[in-house]
């Protein structure tokens, strides 16, 4: 991982995936839906080192999600 970052675990229990918006709120990157769809549609979010742009995106473990000096690993 890249220096300087916070890195949190987020260990996905129910199913095979969380939705991207979910998981921002989730992890509280977000406080609510429409902060969490609004760092979306900025392009300020990036999947795997991807800039993803779907508010619905299916997030498996193994992915990591990175958002304001912060990365998302799924487990």
């Amino acid at each position: 991982m890249q220096k300087n970052k916070i890195v949190i675990e987020f260990k996905l229990e129910i199913g095979d995936y969380i939705e991207l918006v979910q998981l921002l709120k989730r992890v509280k990157v977000a406080m609510s839906g429409g902060e969490a769809k609004m760092l979306i549609a900025e392009e300020r979010v990036k999947r795997n080192g991807h800039t993803e742009t779907r508010k619905r995106a299916k997030i498996r473990v193994g992915e990591s999600i990175e958002v304001l000096g912060k990365i998302i690993v799924v487990v």
